[in-house]
Protein backbone atom coordinates (compact mmCIF):
# COMPACT_ATOMS: atom_id res chain seq x y z
CA UNK A 1 0.00 0.00 0.00
CA UNK A 2 1.25 3.24 -1.11
CA UNK A 3 2.18 6.04 1.75
CA UNK A 4 -0.16 8.69 0.03
CA UNK A 5 -3.81 8.35 0.60
CA UNK A 6 -4.63 9.99 -2.21
CA UNK A 7 -4.05 9.51 -6.22
CA UNK A 8 -0.68 10.54 -7.37
CA UNK A 9 -0.94 10.65 -10.77
CA UNK A 10 -2.85 9.47 -13.73
CA UNK A 11 -0.16 6.23 -14.35
CA UNK A 12 -1.47 2.77 -14.81
CA UNK A 13 1.47 1.33 -14.43
CA UNK A 14 1.99 2.98 -10.94
CA UNK A 15 -1.46 0.65 -10.05
CA UNK A 16 -0.29 -2.89 -9.40
CA UNK A 17 -2.34 -5.67 -10.47
CA UNK A 18 -1.81 -9.66 -10.14
CA UNK A 19 -0.66 -11.15 -13.36
CA UNK A 20 -3.83 -12.69 -13.87
CA UNK A 21 -5.54 -9.17 -14.46
CA UNK A 22 -3.08 -7.91 -16.36
CA UNK A 23 -4.33 -8.71 -19.93
CA UNK A 24 -7.82 -7.56 -19.30
CA UNK A 25 -6.80 -4.41 -17.28
CA UNK A 26 -4.30 -3.71 -20.37
CA UNK A 27 -6.86 -4.20 -23.26
CA UNK A 28 -8.81 -1.42 -20.99
CA UNK A 29 -5.95 1.00 -21.46
CA UNK A 30 -5.87 0.69 -25.04
CA UNK A 31 -9.39 1.24 -25.96
CA UNK A 32 -10.93 4.63 -26.58
CA UNK A 33 -13.30 4.47 -23.08
CA UNK A 34 -9.56 4.08 -21.28
CA UNK A 35 -8.01 6.34 -23.04
CA UNK A 36 -10.81 8.56 -21.84
CA UNK A 37 -10.62 7.76 -18.45
CA UNK A 38 -6.84 8.59 -18.18
CA UNK A 39 -7.57 11.92 -19.56
CA UNK A 40 -10.19 12.74 -17.23
CA UNK A 41 -8.19 11.89 -14.30
CA UNK A 42 -5.63 14.10 -15.38
CA UNK A 43 -7.31 16.86 -15.74
CA UNK A 44 -8.95 16.74 -12.27
CA UNK A 45 -5.46 16.30 -11.14
CA UNK A 46 -3.89 19.11 -12.88
CA UNK A 47 -6.76 20.93 -11.23
CA UNK A 48 -6.07 20.41 -7.92
CA UNK A 49 -8.69 17.72 -7.02
CA UNK A 50 -7.90 15.45 -4.16
CA UNK A 51 -8.87 12.11 -5.71
CA UNK A 52 -9.27 8.60 -3.21
CA UNK A 53 -8.08 5.89 -3.37
CA UNK A 54 -4.33 5.51 -3.91
CA UNK A 55 -4.17 2.84 -5.78
CA UNK A 56 -7.36 2.52 -7.89
CA UNK A 57 -6.96 -0.82 -8.76
CA UNK A 58 -5.54 -2.82 -5.57
CA UNK A 59 -8.40 -5.29 -5.25
CA UNK A 60 -7.12 -6.47 -8.29
CA UNK A 61 -3.49 -6.66 -6.83
CA UNK A 62 -4.46 -9.07 -4.15
CA UNK A 63 -7.25 -11.39 -5.25
CA UNK A 64 -6.00 -13.20 -8.68
CA UNK A 65 -8.26 -14.03 -11.16
CA UNK A 66 -8.28 -17.77 -10.72
CA UNK A 67 -8.81 -17.17 -6.70
CA UNK A 68 -12.07 -15.21 -6.72
CA UNK A 69 -14.94 -17.21 -5.53
CA UNK A 70 -17.03 -14.56 -3.47
CA UNK A 71 -17.76 -11.25 -5.42
CA UNK A 72 -19.17 -7.73 -3.22
CA UNK A 73 -19.96 -5.04 -5.70
CA UNK A 74 -20.09 -1.47 -3.99
CA UNK A 75 -20.64 1.63 -6.17
CA UNK A 76 -17.89 4.07 -5.53
CA UNK A 77 -14.60 4.54 -3.24
CA UNK A 78 -15.32 6.31 0.41
CA UNK A 79 -14.80 10.31 -0.27
CA UNK A 80 -13.75 10.97 3.15
CA UNK A 81 -9.63 11.60 3.63
CA UNK A 82 -7.53 8.39 4.64
CA UNK A 83 -11.24 5.94 4.02
CA UNK A 84 -10.46 4.45 0.74
CA UNK A 85 -8.22 1.68 0.09
CA UNK A 86 -8.91 0.27 -3.43
CA UNK A 87 -11.17 -2.06 -1.80
CA UNK A 88 -14.91 -1.93 -1.62
CA UNK A 89 -16.79 -1.42 1.90
CA UNK A 90 -13.33 -1.08 3.34
CA UNK A 91 -10.91 0.90 5.20
CA UNK A 92 -6.94 1.04 5.83
CA UNK A 93 -5.80 -0.34 9.57
CA UNK A 94 -6.53 2.36 12.25
CA UNK A 95 -9.01 3.82 10.38
CA UNK A 96 -12.89 3.76 12.18
CA UNK A 97 -15.63 2.16 10.36
CA UNK A 98 -17.96 3.99 8.52
CA UNK A 99 -21.57 3.03 8.80
CA UNK A 100 -22.34 0.65 6.45
CA UNK A 101 -19.29 -1.56 7.11
CA UNK A 102 -20.89 -1.16 10.45
CA UNK A 103 -23.48 -2.78 8.89
CA UNK A 104 -21.94 -5.48 7.61
CA UNK A 105 -19.91 -5.85 11.02
CA UNK A 106 -23.33 -6.55 12.45
CA UNK A 107 -24.74 -8.58 10.28
CA UNK A 108 -21.66 -11.06 10.04
CA UNK A 109 -22.31 -11.42 13.86
CA UNK A 110 -25.71 -11.81 13.18
CA UNK A 111 -25.30 -14.30 10.46
CA UNK A 112 -22.57 -16.64 11.60
CA UNK A 113 -21.50 -15.70 14.82
CA UNK A 114 -18.30 -13.61 14.18
CA UNK A 115 -17.27 -10.84 16.72
CA UNK A 116 -16.32 -7.48 14.69
CA UNK A 117 -12.94 -7.48 14.58
CA UNK A 118 -10.73 -4.65 15.81
CA UNK A 119 -9.67 -3.42 12.75
CA UNK A 120 -12.08 -2.58 9.83
CA UNK A 121 -9.99 -3.20 6.83
CA UNK A 122 -11.02 -5.78 5.19
CA UNK A 123 -7.86 -6.88 3.78
CA UNK A 124 -8.02 -10.53 4.75
CA UNK A 125 -11.33 -11.41 2.84
CA UNK A 126 -9.43 -10.12 0.17
CA UNK A 127 -6.34 -12.56 0.25
CA UNK A 128 -9.08 -15.46 1.18
CA UNK A 129 -10.85 -14.97 -2.67
CA UNK A 130 -13.46 -12.14 -1.81
CA UNK A 131 -13.15 -9.23 -4.59
CA UNK A 132 -14.33 -6.54 -2.95
CA UNK A 133 -14.72 -3.99 -6.00
CA UNK A 134 -16.69 -0.99 -6.48
CA UNK A 135 -18.52 -0.56 -9.62
CA UNK A 136 -16.46 3.01 -9.97
CA UNK A 137 -12.73 3.02 -8.88
CA UNK A 138 -12.33 6.57 -8.19
CA UNK A 139 -13.70 9.64 -6.54
CA UNK A 140 -13.06 13.26 -5.21
CA UNK A 141 -12.95 14.55 -1.55
CA UNK A 142 -16.26 15.36 -0.46
CA UNK A 143 -18.05 14.85 -3.70
CA UNK A 144 -19.60 11.31 -3.97
CA UNK A 145 -20.28 9.90 -7.27
CA UNK A 146 -17.99 12.35 -8.87
CA UNK A 147 -16.34 10.23 -11.14
CA UNK A 148 -18.93 7.87 -12.20
CA UNK A 149 -19.73 7.55 -15.52
CA UNK A 150 -16.81 8.91 -16.60
CA UNK A 151 -15.06 5.28 -18.05
CA UNK A 152 -14.82 3.31 -14.75
CA UNK A 153 -17.79 1.39 -14.82
CA UNK A 154 -16.67 -0.34 -18.29
CA UNK A 155 -13.82 -2.08 -16.52
CA UNK A 156 -15.33 -3.31 -13.82
CA UNK A 157 -18.08 -5.10 -16.13
CA UNK A 158 -15.58 -6.52 -18.03
CA UNK A 159 -14.22 -7.63 -14.94
CA UNK A 160 -17.63 -9.03 -13.20
CA UNK A 161 -18.14 -10.61 -16.95
CA UNK A 162 -14.54 -12.53 -16.53
CA UNK A 163 -15.13 -13.96 -12.96
CA UNK A 164 -18.66 -15.13 -13.97
CA UNK A 165 -17.41 -16.48 -16.89
CA UNK A 166 -14.26 -18.35 -15.77
CA UNK A 167 -15.13 -19.31 -12.07
CA UNK A 168 -15.65 -22.95 -11.36
CA UNK A 169 -17.67 -21.33 -8.56
CA UNK A 170 -18.38 -18.11 -7.05
CA UNK A 171 -21.07 -15.94 -5.52
CA UNK A 172 -21.92 -12.28 -5.97
CA UNK A 173 -23.39 -9.76 -3.21
CA UNK A 174 -25.20 -7.64 -4.77
CA UNK A 175 -25.76 -4.76 -2.21
CA UNK A 176 -28.40 -2.25 -3.50
CA UNK A 177 -29.47 -0.93 -7.05
CA UNK A 178 -26.61 -0.09 -8.17
CA UNK A 179 -24.76 -3.23 -7.30
CA UNK A 180 -27.90 -5.01 -8.41
CA UNK A 181 -27.75 -3.71 -12.25
CA UNK A 182 -25.21 -6.42 -12.75
CA UNK A 183 -27.11 -9.06 -12.77
CA UNK A 184 -27.92 -9.27 -16.47
CA UNK A 185 -24.33 -9.31 -17.10
CA UNK A 186 -23.43 -11.81 -15.15
CA UNK A 187 -26.18 -14.68 -16.32
CA UNK A 188 -24.74 -13.62 -19.24
CA UNK A 189 -21.46 -14.18 -18.89
CA UNK A 190 -22.50 -17.40 -16.81
CA UNK A 191 -25.14 -18.59 -19.80
CA UNK A 192 -23.27 -21.50 -20.72
CA UNK A 193 -22.70 -23.00 -16.85
CA UNK A 194 -25.18 -21.27 -14.74
CA UNK A 195 -24.97 -23.55 -11.84
CA UNK A 196 -21.69 -22.10 -11.50
CA UNK A 197 -22.81 -19.12 -9.83
CA UNK A 198 -24.94 -18.35 -7.23
CA UNK A 199 -26.07 -14.31 -7.00
CA UNK A 200 -27.76 -13.07 -3.14
CA UNK A 201 -29.39 -9.33 -3.55
CA UNK A 202 -30.28 -7.38 -0.74
CA UNK A 203 -30.38 -4.05 -0.03
CA UNK A 204 -27.15 -1.45 0.52
CA UNK A 205 -26.01 -1.63 3.99
CA UNK A 206 -25.65 2.09 4.73
CA UNK A 207 -28.22 2.95 7.34
CA UNK A 208 -30.65 4.67 5.02
CA UNK A 209 -31.39 1.06 3.80
CA UNK A 210 -30.21 -1.29 5.38
CA UNK A 211 -33.35 -1.79 7.84
CA UNK A 212 -35.80 -0.97 4.82
CA UNK A 213 -37.84 -3.79 2.98
CA UNK A 214 -38.44 -5.49 0.69
CA UNK A 215 -35.18 -7.08 1.00
CA UNK A 216 -33.52 -5.80 4.25
CA UNK A 217 -29.71 -5.83 4.42
CA UNK A 218 -29.93 -6.81 8.22
CA UNK A 219 -31.30 -9.92 8.08
CA UNK A 220 -30.14 -11.20 4.81
CA UNK A 221 -28.17 -14.20 5.58
CA UNK A 222 -25.66 -13.77 2.41
CA UNK A 223 -22.45 -14.61 4.65
CA UNK A 224 -23.76 -18.13 5.58
CA UNK A 225 -25.54 -19.07 2.10
CA UNK A 226 -22.73 -18.17 0.79
CA UNK A 227 -20.46 -20.56 2.81
CA UNK A 228 -22.89 -23.35 2.55
CA UNK A 229 -23.11 -23.04 -1.27
CA UNK A 230 -19.71 -22.92 -1.60
CA UNK A 231 -19.09 -25.53 0.53
CA UNK A 232 -21.61 -27.92 -1.82
CA UNK A 233 -18.80 -26.90 -4.32
CA UNK A 234 -16.10 -28.22 -2.50
CA UNK A 235 -14.73 -24.53 -1.50
CA UNK A 236 -15.22 -23.82 1.88
CA UNK A 237 -14.66 -20.02 2.80
CA UNK A 238 -13.22 -18.63 6.34
CA UNK A 239 -15.07 -15.08 6.55
CA UNK A 240 -12.74 -14.53 10.16
CA UNK A 241 -11.20 -11.24 9.62
CA UNK A 242 -8.34 -11.85 12.31
CA UNK A 243 -4.74 -12.03 11.41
Amino acid sequence: MTEHNFLQSADPLAWPVHPSWRPLVNRFWLSQQGQALLVFLKQRLQAGAQIYPPEPLRALCLSPLSDVKVVILGQDPYHGMGQAEGLAFSVPSGVAAPPSLRNIFKELQRDIGHVPPFEASLSPWATKGVLLLNTCLTVEDGLPASHAKQGWEALTDQITFAIAESAKACVFMLWGAHAQSKTTLIAQAASHKPSTCLVLQANHPSPLSALRGPHPFIGCGHFSKASLWLRSKGLPMDWRLES
